[in-house]
């Protein structure tokens, strides 16, 4: 399925600076593919007051789906994930803890026996008014969901949130290994947002385990369909 919109933002709408994501450099040869865990374990130790703040989330990180001979693999046990120099750790948190999750400037965190620096001062960057939006990872209520049953508990979801949606596309599923089980995700694209509740999709996000890059949406270009069927 294939979208376009026309507008990044709608006239007159200011998106609000009071949730953003804070963009920090890294130094990283590798970490392991499937680290949502392990991430998070680290920034709560390095950052305790993380664990009480609900409005927190952990981007995950994210490199090229292949490259240089190598491909992402479907089996995430014990596969790693190579790091280029332009690899970035995104955390989304609300605009009064920017100045305390800008602490994690020059510390080193262990990610699962991988060290990560953090290097450089973070960039402030705040949530997008495009009206496509994508998640990787969004928390399936039970396991082994079809697409059908899972698009229902996404829209309950989102009509929670008071959003209407108008488009919505499931994409690859993907299970995080944690020590007391898996839990099974899957990629999501929203479409035809309007700018607020494209903003409020980003600052609530849908579905449990936010600091495991979980429910975290990212605005996506999206294109048109060439030919349309009426």
């Amino acid at each position: 399925m294939l979208w376009n919109e026309d507008r990044e933002e709608e006239r007159g709408y200011q998106v609000p600076d009071d949730i953003v994501d804070l963009t920090f450099g890294v130094h990283c040869k590798c970490l392991p593919l499937d680290h949502a865990h392990a991430l998070s374990t680290a920034l709560h130790q390095a950052l305790p007051w993380l664990a009480g703040e609900s409005a927190a989330g952990v981007h995950l990180i994210h490199g090229a789906e292949s490259g240089n001979g190598w491909y992402r693999p479907t089996d995430t046990a014990d596969a790693l994930l190579y790091l280029s120099r332009r690899t970035r750790m995104t955390l989304r948190v609300p605009k009064e803890r920017i100045e305390a999750a800008s602490e994690l400037q020059g510390r080193t965190l262990d990610i699962a026996g991988h060290s990560l620096e953090v290097v450089g001062e973070p960039a402030v960057k705040k949530l997008s008014a495009l009206s496509t939006l994508f998640a990787r990872h969004v928390v399936m209520s039970e396991p082994d969901m079809d697409e059908a049953a899972f698009l229902e508990q996404l829209v309950a979801e989102l009509r929670d949130l008071d959003i209407r949606v108008k488009k919505m596309l499931c994409g690859r599923a993907h299970d995080l290994r944690m020590p007391d089980g898996v839990i099974h995700t899957q990629s999501v694209m929203i479409a035809d947002l309007d700018s607020e509740p494209a903003v409020r999709l980003q600052q609530k996000g849908i579905g449990p385990g936010r600091k495991m890059g979980c429910g975290l949406f990212l605005p996506h270009k999206g294109i048109k369909p060439v030919k349309e069927t009426h």
